[in-house]
């Protein structure tokens, strides 16, 4: 073990890349021009809602393909083989788990029921039954999966260990495979909406394991026909612009279908918005707080405090989407956390930095 009270290095801030630093901006104006589109040309964006894989598939082709673009390439990221070397140092991924999968959904089901159910009942009683208990299953579907892909921005953004956080997305990724449709739908049940089992599980088939076998299946052919060096730093660079475009688009086409129920229900955005700030918030500080009790390392709490709070909001929107429809209710709160995510996430990652010479305080840092 070695000692916290020693004095550290103070650590240079990480800065990113030009898109980036302003990530909460294109948010904003995807959000202008997805609404505006959705406004002005109503017929398109409701053309493209209906475009599904194969009849009643429910799978919206352009959010399909465009979330396929977006998560490949981060799988491509993940090795696999690096998850034993993480297990000789367990603690902070056991932690991470048990907030992710044990703690977050449970806790965002308990808050969907206390605001929108008896909170907001007020308010929500203009509504039928079902669209309140819609708004409480897009706030469930939202917070069921772990972050995969922006995690990896917030780790570098709180000098985070790398390999470390690509080994808790790994296991997480696969945890999911086989964890997220039952947890979904046994949460969403307790809510009174009764969902589809067999669209649930293939929307995982489709949004989990197809792009996550094709990613670990494409890193070790390509590593092994042409090189880890060649791989990393000739290959996946340029999958960046991809996933920024793609990203962007998917961002504008989720505002484009919501357009109509944000302009109408602007004011639910601001409710739903309050329980996804709580969870955020109350899921970081757990899991940071969690870490430092069993002395983790933070260069390992950081990053397991970020994927304990953020969502995998690409998955959360299409399933949403697949199971309730583009203009659903729920689609429309899983909207309210992609809108809330990039400011809130940053504001989490000025937090992890700042409290890290508290954290090392009279503490001792643990190696295993």
């Amino acid at each position: 073990m070695d000692s916290l009270t020693t004095a550290t290095p103070p650590v240079a801030p990480r800065r990113l890349d030009f898109f980036e630093r302003y990530l909460t901006l294109w948010v904003f104006i995807c959000m202008i021009v997805g609404v505006g589109g959705g406004i002005l040309f109503p017929g398109a964006a409701g053309a493209l809602g209906r475009l599904e894989f194969g009849r009643d598939s429910h799978v919206n082709i352009p959010i399909a393909v465009l979330i396929w673009l977006m998560i490949y390439p981060m799988m491509l990221k993940i090795d696999f083989s690096g998850i034993k070397g993480v297990f000789a140092r367990p603690k902070g991924l056991f932690i991470t788990l048990f907030v992710n999968w044990l703690i977050k959904p449970f806790s965002m089901a308990l808050l969907g029921f206390i605001f929108v159910k008896t909170l907001y009942s007020g308010w929500f009683a203009l509504f039928d039954a079902g669209t309140a208990n819609n708004y409480t299953a897009g706030l469930i579907i939202l917070a069921a999966a772990p972050c995969t892909a922006m995690v990896f921005v917030w780790s570098y953004l709180t000098d985070g260990d790398g390999p470390y956080t690509l080994a808790q997305v790994a296991v997480n990724d696969l945890i999911m495979v086989f964890a997220f449709a039952p947890l979904v739908m046994f949460l969403v049940g307790v809510t009174g909406v009764q969902i589809p089992g067999r669209i649930l599980f293939i929307s995982v088939l489709v949004f989990i394991v197809i792009p996550l076998a094709a990613g670990w299946i494409s890193r070790s052919a390509l590593i092994k026909t042409r090189g880890a060096e060649w791989f990393e730093i000739m290959l996946l660079p340029k999958f960046r612009p991809v996933t920024i475009v793609a990203l962007l688009l998917t961002l504008v086409m989720i505002f484009a279908f919501q357009a109509e129920n944000i302009v109408k229900n602007w004011f639910v955005v601001i409710l739903l918005a309050i329980p996804i700030l709580i969870q955020v918030y109350f899921n970081s500080s757990l899991t940071y707080l969690l870490m430092r009790f069993f002395r983790v390392r933070h260069n390992v709490a950081t990053p397991g405090s970020l994927i304990g709070a953020s969502n995998f909001f690409e998955l959360a929107v299409a399933v949403a989407i697949t199971l309730f429809g583009p203009t659903s209710p729920a689609a429309l709160a899983v909207v309210v956390g992609v809108l809330v995510e990039v400011p809130v996430m940053l504001s989490v990652c000025k937090m992890c930095t700042a409290s890290r010479d508290w954290y090392i305080k009279s503490n001792r840092e643990d190696t295993l």
